[in-house]
C-alpha cells in the first residue's frame, strides 16, 4: 500500500469510528464493537479497502495498546475500592482463570467430544477476561464502585495466568510434554515481580514529577509516556508480568500527589482511548469472515460454553465466603467479557506452527465478537434487571488543574457527591473542612455555581476544593459526612 494512501485511510477510519460511536452511543453500542466492525468492513472480505493479514504485527500493536489501557485502568482505580475488592478480584484473576479453563476443557472435550488439542488450546486461550473490553464498556455503566472495581481489577490482573496457561499448552503440544512445576514457578514470579517493579517505578516517577519544574508542560506528557513504557519493558526484561506492572504503576501514581496530575490523568485517558480504538480496528482488519463459513457453529458453541457454563462455575466456585451477593455474582458471571488478550493469545499456536493454529484463531475471534456484541451490549440491561444499576451520573465536560508560578503544597481536590440526585446535604458554613481548605466552585446540572456560606450541597454535585495535598482524604470525609446522616433541614 502506498504510504500517502495510508495517511488518508487511517485517519479516515478513526474519524468514522468516533462519529459512528457517538451516534450509536444512544443505543448503548460499545465503541470497541464499532471499531471492530469498521475494521471488518474496510478489510479484505467486505470492501477490500485494506488487505491486512500480519498476525505478528497485530500481536505487537495489541500488546503496546494494552500497556496504555491497563495503566489508565490503574490510574483511575481508587485505593479504597481496590482494598475492598482485592480478595475476590485476585481470586478471579488466579484460580478463577484456572477454573474457567478447566470447565471449558471438560465441556468441549469430554461432553462435546472435540479433539483434545483443540479443546485444550481454546480453553486456556479464552480463559481470561479482557481489560480493554472491560474498561471500555464498564466505565459507561452506573454500577456500585465495589462491583465495577472487582471486574476491572480482575481483568487487569488475570493476564499472567492466561498467558502462562497458553504458553504451557502450546509448548506442551509442540514438544509433547508438560513442565508443570516450572510453569507454576514462572507464574509466581510474574505475579510478584510485576506489582513490585510497578510500585518502585511509580514511586520514582512521582519523585521525578515533583522535583522537575519544566516551563514546557508538554515535557510532563513525554515523561508519562516514558514511565508507562518503562514499567512494562523493564518488568518484561526481568521475566515478570509487564501488564500487571503497568496497572500497578498507574494505580500507585493515580493515588499519589504530584505536580500536574490532572493534566497527566487527561493525557493518559486520551492515550487509552486511542489505543482502545486503534487495536480493535486493527484486529477487525485482520479477520477474514469468509473463513467462518465452516466454523461459525463451533464458534457459537464455544461462546455458549464459556458464557453459560465455564464463567459462572468459576465465579460461584471461586468466590465462596467473600461477601459477594448472589445478584452481584450473576452480574460478574455475565460481565466476563473477552477481547483483545484472547485474540492476541490465539496468535501463539499459529506462531508455533501447530496444525490447529488457524482454526483456534478464527474460533476465538468469532467467540470474542459474540462476547462483545451480546454481553457488552446488554450489560446495562442486565444491571437494571438485577437491581444493580443506579441513575447515570453525567461526566463533567470541564475540569480544573492547579498550575502555580511557585512551588506549593496546595492542590485541587475534586469530590463527586453521592446518590441520589438532589439529596440535601449540609450548608458550606456547616462543613468541618481542614484548616486552610476553601471550596472554589460547585458544578451542578452542567452549571458552575459560586460557593457561598449559605449554599447547600446536593447529591450529584461536583465540588472542587483548594486544600493541602495531604488533607485530600479529610476534605472528602468532610464533604461526604454530610450525606451519611439524613438532614431534616428544608432546601433553601
Amino acid at each position: 500500500m502506498d504510504i500517502s494512501y495510508t495517511y488518508i485511510l487511517i485517519p479516515s477510519l478513526l474519524i468514522l469510528v468516533v462519529i459512528a460511536a457517538v451516534w450509536l452511543d444512544r443505543f448503548s453500542v460499545p465503541v470497541i464493537l464499532v471499531a471492530l466492525g469498521a475494521g471488518i468492513l474496510f478489510g479484505s472480505d467486505v470492501l477490500n479497502v485494506w488487505y491486512f493479514e500480519d498476525a505478528a504485527l497485530t500481536n505487537e500493536v495489541a500488546n503496546l495498546a494494552l500497556v496504555f489501557i491497563l495503566f489508565q485502568g490503574g490510574f483511575a482505580t481508587k485505593h479504597g475500592d481496590f482494598r475492598s475488592v482485592a480478595l475476590p478480584a485476585g481470586g478471579l484473576a488466579s484460580w478463577g482463570v484456572v477454573l474457567t479453563a478447566a470447565a471449558s476443557y471438560g465441556c468441549l472435550h469430554y461432553v462435546l467430544g472435540w479433539p483434545m488439542e483443540l479443546s485444550l488450546l481454546l480453553a486456556v486461550i479464552i480463559s481470561s477476561t479482557d481489560a480493554a473490553a472491560i474498561f471500555s464498556i464498564l466505565r459507561r455503566q452506573s454500577l456500585p464502585p465495589k462491583l465495577s472495581s472487582t471486574l476491572e481489577i480482575e481483568s487487569a490482573a488475570n493476564d499472567p495466568m492466561a498467558i502462562l496457561l497458553t504458553m504451557a499448552a502450546v509448548e506442551g503440544l509442540k514438544s509433547g510434554q508438560m513442565e508443570g512445576l516450572e510453569t507454576i514457578g514462572l507464574f509466581l514470579w510474574k505475579f510478584t515481580a510485576g506489582p513490585a517493579l510497578g510500585w518502585l517505578i511509580a514511586r520514582g516517577a512521582v519523585m521525578l514529577f515533583n522535583r522537575l519544574n519544566p516551563q514546557e508542560r508538554g515535557y510532563y506528557y513525554v515523561l508519562l509516556v516514558g514511565v508507562i513504557l518503562l514499567s512494562y519493558g523493564l518488568t518484561e526484561l526481568a521475566h515478570g508480568s509487564g501488564m500487571l506492572a503497568a496497572f500497578t504503576t498507574g494505580f500507585v501514581m493515580g493515588n499519589s500527589h504530584f505536580i500536574y496530575k490532572q493534566g497527566a490523568r487527561n493525557f493518559s485517558a486520551a492515550l487509552s482511548a486511542i489505543a482502545n480504538i486503534g487495536v480493535f480496528v486493527l484486529m477487525g482488519l485482520l479477520v477474514f469472515p469468509h473463513r467462518w463459513a465452516t466454523l461459525w457453529v463451533d464458534g457459537i458453541v464455544l461462546f455458549l460454553v464459556l458464557t453459560l457454563v465455564a464463567r459462572p462455575l468459576a465465579v460461584w466456585l471461586g468466590t465462596p465466603g467473600m461477601g459477594i451477593s448472589a445478584r452481584s455474582k450473576l452480574f460478574i458471571s455475565w460481565a466476563g467479557l473477552r477481547g483483545a488478550v484472547p485474540i492476541v493469545l490465539a496468535t501463539y499456536p499459529m506462531a508455533a506452527g501447530l496444525p490447529q493454529g488457524e482454526d483456534v484463531f478464527n474460533l476465538v475471534f468469532f467467540a470474542v465478537l459474540l462476547s462483545v456484541m451480546i454481553q457488552g451490549g446488554t450489560l446495562g440491561m442486565v444491571a437494571r434487571w438485577l437491581g444493580l444499576s443506579t441513575p447515570s451520573r453525567p461526566m463533567q465536560r470541564y475540569g480544573l488543574e492547579l498550575v502555580t508560578m511557585a512551588k506549593s503544597e496546595l492542590d485541587l481536590v475534586v469530590v463527586d457527591l453521592p446518590d441520589p440526585k438532589g439529596c440535601p446535604g449540609a450548608k458550606i458554613r456547616e462543613l468541618q473542612l481542614p484548616p486552610g481548605a476553601v471550596i472554589t466552585l460547585i458544578t451542578r446540572d452542567g452549571e458552575v455555581l459560586i460557593p457561598k456560606g449559605n449554599t447547600r450541597l446536593l447529591g450529584w454535585d461536583q465540588v472542587t476544593v483548594l486544600a493541602r495535598a495531604e488533607d485530600a482524604d479529610k476534605v472528602r470525609d468532610a464533604l461526604l459526612a454530610a450525606f451519611e446522616q439524613p438532614t431534616a433541614t428544608a432546601l433553601t
